[in-house]
């Protein structure tokens, strides 16, 4: 027999350290598992504000997007509509004045007075461009005014003394415009040094 086997406080020791070592292996595997439960909670509590989040903004983006498509789609039926309705408020207008034009072809069947005619014809004249002058339509001014490319076209030159250099001279085709988009541009005749 040894010395060692025969102590029996030795043996007591063994067992009490082998029995400290289990109590604190347990104890820590415990707290480690109290500590990643934790975690674990706490990580899917983030991740399921994230996907709440996330689902908010998306739904927002969606309602966003079909709220823009709709608009568009509004604002290509606003504008199909207005070019229709716009045509058919200018025709209305222009009846008007075929109606003039046909009442005179009448009356003037018979009549062989110049003067009348000329009356006539002057009358539609005028009411046309009055129409067209309330529809928006503006004469571009060009005589005595400096060359404007964006307004004017120049067709001639004619070199001379009498008026400034790149002034219009004479207007061969009246321009028009609306608003300040140029429908027609007007042919014009331009004075030019000598």
């Amino acid at each position: 027999m040894t010395i060692e086997n025969s102590n029996p406080f030795k043996n007591e020791e063994v067992v009490k350290d082998e029995e400290t070592k289990e109590d604190i292996e347990n104890s820590t595997e415990e707290e480690t598992n109290d500590v990643s439960t934790e975690e674990t909670e706490e990580t899917t509590s983030a991740n399921n504000k994230l996907q709440e989040e996330y689902d908010k903004l998306n739904q927002q983006y969606i309602r966003l997007a079909a709220d823009f498509d709709n608009y568009r789609k509004r604002q290509a039926q606003e504008r199909e509509s207005l070019l229709k309705y716009g045509t058919e408020n200018a025709l209305k207008s222009m009846l008007e004045v075929l109606d003039n034009f046909e009442r005179g072809q009448k009356a003037l069947e018979n009549v062989e007075d110049c003067e009348k005619v000329k009356e006539s014809f002057n009358l539609v004249h005028k009411q046309v461009c009055e129409i067209l002058t309330k529809m928006g339509l503006e004469e571009i001014k060009a005589i005595g005014e400096d060359f404007d490319p964006n307004y004017h076209e120049a067709v001639m030159q004619t070199p001379t003394s009498e008026h400034k250099e790149h002034t219009v001279i004479e207007e061969l085709q009246k321009g028009y415009k609306v608003g300040e988009k140029v429908l027609r541009p007007t042919l014009v005749n331009v004075a030019t040094a000598e």
